[in-house]
């Protein structure tokens, strides 16, 4: 998909979604939408795990994403897993983009999500730069706990968002492994939640001017 104009602001009207796919590029095109900018999905529930084949291999690069409820989203259909990701060189900027990294999935859906890479990517105004999130709609009400680990990003930078952080894992399943390097939120209105994370790693990030250092 190269060189597209993705424009619609009508309810689940996402730009993008590539579904169970395999070796696919995204570049050169521009998002402006009422729902997700790019939401990457691999099933629902029954179905996703019946059919059991993961997105992967999965190239975005040099996008502008403006109006969404995400930028890049994973989820939540998202049962069949995805892995292998990277998104780079993108631009996005609304006051009305709710989130710039966002990977939602819950107890009904699962999944297994990992090798996400983001790198180099500016963001002027979102609400929540990056969001993780075991509690989607129907949260911690099934039996399949989504499986989050080894997910990287790298040279974020962010202007104005009202939340660093929307990371909610389980405690019986928490997110393994969220690395975050040389990367700023220069004004963030809170840090947000970080709930039930193993292995988050910060080197050279700063919010609000000051050093992040997981606690």
């Amino acid at each position: 998909m190269r060189g597209v104009t993705a424009r619609s602001h009508g309810p689940n009207s996402d730009g993008c979604d590539p579904e169970s796919c395999r070796n696919v590029l995204i570049e050169d095109c521009l998002f402006d939408n009422g729902d997700d900018c790019i939401a990457i999905k691999s099933g629902r529930n029954a179905d996703g795990r019946r059919l059991a084949r993961p997105s992967e291999n999965i190239v975005i690069r040099n996008c502008r994403m403006r109006d969404g409820h995400g930028g890049l989203v994973l989820g939540s259909e998202i049962s069949g897993g995805v892995r292998n990701v990277f998104l780079e060189n993108c631009v996005m900027s609304s006051p009305n983009l709710e989130r710039g990294l966002r990977i939602k999935t819950n107890a009904m859906r699962g999944g297994e999500i990992h090798n996400i890479h983001v790198r180099n990517i500016r963001i002027g105004q979102v609400k929540d730069v990056i969001v993780i999130n075991f509690f989607y709609e129907e949260g911690d009400s099934g039996r399949f706990d989504p499986q989050v680990y080894d997910i990287f990003v790298d040279n974020l930078h962010c202007e104005q968002a009202e939340r660093a952080f929307h990371i909610r894992g389980f405690a019986r399943a928490p997110i393994r492994g969220l690395h975050i390097t040389r990367s700023r939120i220069r004004s963030a209105a809170t840090l947000g939640i970080i709930e039930e994370v193993i292995g988050l790693t910060a080197s050279g990030v700063t919010i609000n001017g000051e050093e992040f250092r997981p606690g």
